[in-house]
């Protein structure tokens, strides 16, 4: 073989090495916050990102700018072939799925539909539960004004439609499949509000399971058996015993208690257990994960705003 041969073929594993790890799929927690005003943490938002591309999972208030923080991109000059978080830019990132429509999931929808899109390369993709259209359709109600003077005023529009969304409404179990990007939406209990839905994200590398709002839920287990990252809603035991009955009630219905995130963890076996949307009430917020580790030995870390996995 020449030389010239030789350094062909290095170039091409050099070449297939470089795409290879920037497929390398991460998890960035973009919100940890709940109901309760937090000046430290936005609504619930999380994204997988995938090979130059972000899957959004909700979009509570506060999560646009932080998914702006964490593209690293400074003004409107998004790039059009994003390598890694620069596909967390608001004009790029085109896939939204809704766990479900509680106030602190969706608040900064409008945001995100709205933000320079005119600078889109095409509409925004939404999946989501029964309810999903009508928040779009209150979207556009909303912003009505502005929309048609940005298309009907000397403001220039290339892509007049493009501030609207295709949103796909869902009651029950679903499965969206884009290339090599397996995304599974399954049924979580979460009170009176249905549906709500976890879901499992499975690229070449990884596999990552958000569960939502949810109380304890043996379908989730099942779908976390064996994922590399299970990121978890959790309200801390310690602070919901010192709650009136009535919200402790409310909350046993609604949302897993760390002990019993501690069983789910125990059955499912995360590689890396992934605390978010943290109740504490009044209980430490630093403690929270110790109560945890008090019943279970796996790894677990308490997510903060902007961390990534």
């Amino acid at each position: 073989m020449t030389i010239s041969s030789r350094l062909g073929l290095a170039a091409l594993a050099l070449t297939a090495w470089a795409g290879f790890a920037q497929a390398e799929t991460e998890l960035v927690v973009l919100g940890t916050g709940t109901p309760v005003a937090d000046g430290d943490r936005a609504g619930a938002g999380a994204a997988v990102i995938y090979n130059g591309k972000a899957y959004l999972f909700d979009i509570g208030g506060g999560v646009v700018q932080n998914m702006i923080k964490a593209s690293g991109v400074k003004g409107v000059a998004a790039p059009k072939d994003p390598q890694g978080r620069e596909a967390l830019f608001p004009t790029i990132a085109d896939q939204l799925f809704l766990t479900h429509l509680h106030s602190d999931h969706i608040l900064d929808f409008p945001e995100l539909a709205g933000t320079l899109w005119w600078r889109r390369d095409g509409q925004m993709q939404v999946y989501g539960p029964t309810g999903a259209q009508e928040m779009a359709d209150g979207y556009y109600t909303m912003l009505a004004t502005d929309t048609n003077l940005r298309i009907n005023s000397n403001q220039p529009v290339d892509n007049p439609e493009n501030f609207k969304v295709n949103v796909s409404e869902y009651d029950k179990a679903f499965t969206v499949q884009d290339g090599d990007v397996k995304i599974e939406g399954f049924p979580v209990p979460h009170g009176d509000i249905s549906p709500a839905f976890g879901y499992r994200i499975t690229t070449p590398d990884k596999v990552i399971v958000i569960s939502g709002d949810t109380n304890y839920s043996e379908e989730l287990i099942e779908m976390s058996k064996g994922a590399d990252i299970l990121l978890h809603e959790v309200i801390s035991s310690e602070g919901l015993s010192g709650l009136p009955e009535f919200w402790q009630d409310y909350h046993n219905h609604s949302h897993t208690t760390t002990e019993e995130l501690a069983e789910i963890a125990n059955a499912a076996q995360p590689k890396l257990l992934v605390l978010t949307h943290i109740l504490n009430y009044g209980a430490p917020m630093d403690g929270v994960a110790d109560e945890v580790r008090k019943n279970y030995d796996g790894e677990v870390v308490m997510a903060k705003d902007l961390d990534g996995f």
